[in-house]
């Protein structure tokens, strides 16, 4: 790690890579010998619009993204797809089915029951929301519009190691893992998040939709909100999140330069296990997720004696490391490792963890 610089483990907005934050830094002032900065620049200049054709080839090429996919850079966050993909994906009258995970996936039901039927297929808050489904355990409603699921829970730290096998489309937040590992697009419907825990500032939105499945809005949509008027219009039937945009470019070049999701897979398996086996072998600390349902990004874990929480974290942050506080509505700790945690950053935390184990066990 940089020595001036601090290991954020922010759950988002997050950590971006250094390279990245540099080279915005030098790009600044005046992109290019504009004489001007991204921010200031008109969206529908040449050198802006390149800096999106280069962003979407680069996130096509990177997630394994076909022609017969909407790429969409938004905003409004994933909250905002919350209510905008039921309207667009879902026919007056018609059920959808949701899986619910955590504090994200019962926000997503929530929206959609404001506009229709939202038919919630499992429900883990008897077990607080410590694992996933398996496959055995979701009966799928018939003609169902679409099935939803969060595939990474940032609060609770849960993920699919496997996704789900559906007749209809899955649809999937994955707002805190996209990027992070390799998945098959053409398994989903539809794939958004929020940026601003593995691509970039918060603002910008990432919405990857089939083609077949926008068209034919609830007639009460918004024209701002209408997936077919968004992608008709190059996704900017307005102004959209220039600056956010541009820096999202930035990261999936950096990603490219790293060797791709299926190497930053690797890394990120790496960063987890230094972190879930320290947790694993203590009894000072524990992690409350099954180990088989267990996030790569975002890691939540106690300490036995939760008196010495404050200490903990008065003394986290004297050793470099930021923001490792829980969740308010879980309390606890949470250590959240995106790609642009360095391992140097976990291995930090680790030692740091074992010297406090070691004072206060």
């Amino acid at each position: 790690m940089n020595s001036t610089r601090k290991a954020n483990f922010n759950a988002g907005p997050a950590a971006l890579p250094l390279p990245v934050l540099e080279r915005a830094q030098a790009e600044m002032l005046d992109y290019d010998g504009k004489g001007m900065s991204i921010m200031e620049m008109s969206h529908r200049d040449k050198a802006y619009m390149a800096i999106v054709d280069a962003a979407e080839a680069n996130i096509r090429q990177l997630m394994g993204i076909s022609d017969d996919y909407a790429v969409l850079f938004l905003q409004g966050g994933a909250s905002l797809q919350f209510a905008m993909f039921p309207l667009n994906l879902r026919l007056p009258g018609q059920v959808a089915d949701y899986v619910h995970t955590g504090s994200w996936a019962s926000k997503a039901i929530k929206e959609a029951k404001i506009t229709g039927e939202a038919n919630v297929i499992w429900d883990n808050k008897a077990e607080n929301f410590t694992r996933a489904p398996r496959p055995e355990e979701l009966t799928f409603t018939p003609g169902a519009a679409y099935v939803h699921i969060c595939s990474n829970e940032t609060i609770g730290g849960i993920r699919y190691p496997v996704f789900p096998k559906t007749e209809a489309p899955l649809i999937a937040d994955m707002s805190s893992e996209i990027m992070s590992r390799v998945v098959d697009m053409n398994q989903f419907g539809m794939i958004y998040a929020g940026a601003q825990k593995n691509i970039g500032p918060a603002g910008l939105t990432i919405v990857i939709v089939r083609d077949d499945l926008i068209g034919q809005a609830s007639p009460i949509t918004p024209s701002v909100l209408d997936y077919r008027v968004q992608a008709d219009n190059g996704w900017m039937p307005n102004t959209p999140a220039t600056y956010a945009v541009y820096i999202a470019g930035l990261v999936f070049q950096w990603l490219k330069q790293q060797g791709g999701l299926k190497k930053i897979e690797e890394i990120n398996r790496a960063k987890a296990a230094l972190l879930y086996d320290f947790l694993d072998e203590t009894e000072f600390y524990y992690s409350p997720v099954e180990k088989s349902d267990r996030s790569l990004m975002n890691v939540p874990f106690r300490l036995r004696n939760e008196e010495l929480n404050d200490e903990f974290l008065k003394l986290a942050k004297q050793n470099k490391l930021l923001e490792l506080k829980g969740h308010r509505s879980v309390g606890g700790m949470r250590a959240s490792i995106y790609n642009a945690m360095p391992v140097e950053g976990v291995k930090a935390l680790v030692a740091f963890m074992r010297e406090f184990q070691t004072k206060h066990g």
